[in-house]
């Protein structure tokens, strides 16, 4: 007997691309048209695999080394101690190895920052999306190229301009590809530079 297939999103993929879609329309005023996209921050990271994939197990395990600027955007809301709500923009460059296999991946990521406007304290929850060169590693397959991308991340100040950073990153297809594709989870430590 065949296993149905639900073309629904699961409750954190929903939550966050509500939030990264709607938020800036909805809470923020419109930009005015002398607004800039800033760049805040570049930094490196570097990602370990996990065999569970949102509830999943995953065949392969994976690894993944990338740089990342992150861009603010337009729409925001801080109070005069600093603290507040933006939008961001997460860009990514780098390599994804598993099963022997190396394969490039850029990703682009709107993120929704709770902090201080600074960029020193952030949680930040966004969804977006990632192109990976090759899609079949061994036992794995992701599906095809392009893959939705979520995210969760902090981060802190460690000397200066220079921080410290976790974060989970969700590559997946969300059952854009079928029903046998599986998607990977990182758990990640990220180093970035404050501009």
């Amino acid at each position: 007997m065949r296993a149905r297939h639900s073309n629904h999103l699961p409750p954190a993929s929903a939550v966050c691309l509500a939030l990264a879609v709607l938020t800036p329309c909805s809470l923020f005023p419109a930009p005015s048209p002398a607004a800039d996209l800033d760049l805040l921050s570049v930094g490196a990271r570097a990602r370990v695999g996990e065999k569970r994939v949102l509830g999943k197990v995953a065949p392969e395990s994976f690894r993944e080394y990338d740089f990342v600027a992150t861009l603010r955007l337009p729409w925001q809301h801080y109070t005069q101690s600093g603290w507040g709500i933006g939008t961001r923009l997460m860009g990514s460059a780098g390599i994804l190895e598993g099963a022997n296999k190396t394969a490039l991946v850029v990703s682009a990521i709107p993120l929704l920052a709770l902090g201080s406007e600074d960029g020193r304290f952030t949680l930040d929850v966004g969804a977006g999306l990632a192109l990976i060169s090759e899609h079949r590693f061994a036992q794995q397959d992701f599906g095809g190229p392009l893959q939705g991308a979520l995210t969760l991340g902090v981060s802190v100040p460690l000397y200066q301009r220079l921080g410290v950073g976790y974060r989970f990153m969700h590559y997946s297809d969300w059952g854009a590809y079928g029903p046998s594709s599986i998607g990977v989870d990182f758990h990640m430590i990220e180093f970035s530079w404050r501009l």
